[in-house]
This record gives structure tokens, sequence and C-alpha cells, in this order.
């Protein structure tokens, strides 16, 4: 038996799970668990994308170009800030032929990596990023996206062109080299985000856990021991930061690599 499913996912598989186990049927696939097909992982990316649709659409009637407020002022800085650091700055920085072009895409992918990074401050809930098989099909898209831009932009042999290197005698053994680079970052792009997001994860539940056994044991003790019980819940609140710190680093990564991808895939040589 493997570990129970959190509520976000049984809610889902009530409503979703028969259709759900059909298409896996009909394409060979067993599921881990036959009595919920949808994991967690994937239950998460369905409520990210539900809560996200809410949140755009609340904030399209909200926007003021005289007026913003709170969430369009942050939502304005992801996109570009004084400091240089927001998708539409990484893009004009790196893209400088008609980037904006490919911020709906990248931009996209971002903010849903951020989403999902931040969700599990929410208790009961879980980052779905902390599981390998969705930063993969992020990667995934990464991937065929870039390439598939520097066909449309080049055409297929100038594309292929770029795996050549510089200086054509060199192309036999450029060749393979480029092709392993490439499809490393697959490999790469996955590997970083999942690994530490399921690290600050484990770390912020592990010590939430302990603090909390923490705080029963000096709440049996006398007065002083009932003052003192507050000071542990202190720490959680620094591993939640830490956690808030590492999911916006992750998810700003996630971001500028496809940038770069892009950029070269586009670039003139």
């Amino acid at each position: 038996m493997g570990e129970e499913p959190i509520w976000v996912t049984v809610v889902m598989n009530r409503i979703l799970g028969k259709p759900a186990s059909a298409l896996l049927a009909a394409l060979h696939i067993q599921p881990a668990n036959p009595a919920y097909p949808i994991p967690d992982s994937v239950s998460m990316e369905i409520l990210v994308f539900i809560l996200a649709a809410i949140f755009f659409l609340w904030l399209k009637g909200r926007i003021s170009a005289d007026r913003p407020g709170a969430a369009q002022q942050v939502m304005e800085n992801l996109l570009t800030n004084k400091m240089g650091v927001g998708i539409l700055d990484l893009i004009n920085d790196n893209i400088h032929h008609e980037g904006q072009k490919y911020l709906p895409m990248i931009g996209t992918i971002g903010i849903f990596i951020l989403f999902c990074n931040l969700i599990n401050v929410i208790p009961t809930l879980e980052a779905p990023t902390a599981t390998a098989t969705v930063p993969l099909g992020c990667a995934a898209i990464v991937f065929v996206y870039y390439n598939a831009v520097g066909i449309f932009k080049k055409g297929a042999l100038g594309h292929a062109k770029h795996f050549l290197g510089p200086v054509l005698p060199m192309a036999p053994l450029m060749l393979p080299i480029e092709l392993f680079s490439h499809f490393f970052r697959l490999l790469s792009l996955t590997v970083r985000l999942w690994v530490n997001m399921l690290v600050s994860e484990l770390l912020y539940v592990v010590f939430l856990g302990l603090m909390l056994e923490v705080y029963l044991y000096l709440g049996k003790l006398n007065g002083v021991g009932y003052i003192s019980a507050v000071l542990p819940f202190a720490i959680p609140l620094l591993f939640i930061l830490l956690h808030i710190f590492v999911a916006i680093l992750q998810a700003f990564v996630f971001t500028i690599l496809p940038v770069i991808y892009v950029s070269e895939a586009v670039a003139e040589h």
C-alpha cells in the first residue's frame, strides 16, 4: 500500500477519476494506485491551474492604469522591475530582436513554476514541483519549444547547423558533443528544480514537526515553560521564509534558462 493521498487528490479523483481511468486504460497505462488514478502531483497541478485562472480573471477586471492595486503591481513587477530581473527584462536583455513575442510562452512557464513552488506554503497542500515528473514535463516543454523556435526562425537545416559549431572541420567532433549538451538540458532543468523543491519541502515539514514536539514539551512545564512555548513557532516561520526564497529563486532559474536557450536558437551566427 502506498501513502494516503492528500485531500485535493481525493476530491479530484471523485470528480475526474473515472475519465482518467478510462484514458489511462486506452493508453495501456497502469496507474500506481488504481483507486486514485490521478496522483497527488497531477491533482496539485490541476489545482494550481484552477487557482491561477481564477486569480488572473479576477485581476483582469481590476487592472487600472491610473490606480493600480497591490496585486497588479506585484504582477507588473514580475514582468519588469527596477532591478532588471523581471521576465520581460530578461527577454529583452537576451533576445534583442522581437523578444516580446516569446513572452507568452516563457512567462507562462515561469509563473506556473512559481505558483507550483509556492502553493505548499498553504497547510495540507504539496508543491507539485517536488515530484520529479512535473519538472520533467516542464523541461520537456521548454526543450521542444526552443528547438521549434529555432526551426521556425532558421529552417530545419539552419537550426541543425547550430549543432555543428562555428568551425566546419570540427563538425564531426562537435555534433555529438552539442547533441549531448542539448539533451542534458532536460536532465539539468528537471533535477535542479525537483531536488531543490523536494529538499526545501522536507526541511520545512521536518522542522515544523520537531518544533511542535518542543512546543508540547515546554507547554507541560511551569509558568516559564508556558511562556517559552511560543518561541518554537518562530523557527518554522524562518523555514517558511527560506522555502519562499527557494521557490522564487528556482522559478527565476527556470525562467532565465529558457530565455537563454531561445536566444541561442534564434541568434544569427
